[in-house]
């Protein structure tokens, strides 16, 4: 289901963002008020929830013992899933995750793995055999723009919070104990920035009305020490290189804002 925006809406909001104005009154380059709230799941080992103005997501980890890959016999597994929830937007249906949904869980998924956030190999348990699964549960409960930000966030902070149960060996058997666990191993920090051109200017943090007329959109992934590490490109028509420069710049600024949340 494709939201039909007015013309008349249209032409005003990218009337406004040429005049270096916003429908909500916010500046170019500002996001709205952020909040995050951890362990909010009780029957998960780590959980956050993550409100960007009127989006809200939460964030599960649930731990698995399991077989590792077999060209990477030492590393544990991260695997991210995300469910648009229906009652959050009315263009989000049931059933099968869609492509906006995949799309979305690939994108965080990426900017988790590729910054290295969680030492895998301290995920190891016995090498080849049992290795850590981490499982990345996203609910997207209310959808008011800017849903990359918003779980990128979440996902970090419900990492950051999550407690594994120590690991015994008894002979070939492997012992878990709940009553006494660890921190996940964490090496790194990072958060996305997400940019869309309405007009003939690229705005951050949109909302979910300038998502619907934007032409254009890219999404940074910064480390704590200001290494990119993912990008990914979307919307119907390409970005200048000056433009993909100016989105890049403003990420490495504003993403030691948003690790300040955490």
């Amino acid at each position: 289901m494709t939201k039909i925006i007015p013309e008349i809406t249209r032409e005003s909001i990218i009337n406004l963002v040429n005049d270096d104005k916003r429908e909500d009154g916010r500046e170019l380059d500002e996001y709205r008020s952020i909040s995050i709230e951890t362990d909010v799941i009780s029957k998960a080992e780590g959980s956050a929830r993550v409100k960007i103005g009127g989006t809200q997501v939460i964030a599960g980890i649930k731990p698995q013992l399991g077989e590792p890959f077999p060209d990477t016999p030492d590393l544990g597994i991260l695997m991210t899933n995300c469910e648009m929830l229906p009652m959050s937007d009315p263009t989000f249906e049931p059933g099968p995750p869609n492509d906006d949904s995949i799309e979305l869980a690939r994108v965080v998924d990426r900017g988790i793995r590729e910054s290295e956030l969680v030492d895998l190999e301290k995920l190891c348990v016995e090498e080849g055999k049992q290795v850590w699964m981490l499982f990345i549960d996203l609910d997207i409960i209310d959808n008011c723009g800017n849903l990359f930000d918003a779980c990128e966030l979440a996902v970090m902070a419900a990492l950051k919070s999550t407690k594994l149960p120590s690991v015994s060996m008894d002979g070939e058997e492997v012992v878990l104990d709940s009553e006494n666990t660890i921190d996940l191993p964490i090496n790194n920090k990072v958060a996305m920035c997400t940019f869309v051109r309405i007009g003939e200017k690229l705005i951050i943090d949109p909302s979910l009305i300038e998502e619907e007329v934007s032409d254009a959109r890219l999404n940074v992934a910064v480390t704590e020490d200001g290494k990119i590490c993912s990008m990914q490109k979307g919307g119907s028509l390409s970005l200048t290189r000056d433009e993909v420069s100016d989105c890049v710049h403003m990420a490495i600024l504003k993403t030691k804002e948003l690790m300040n949340y955490i």
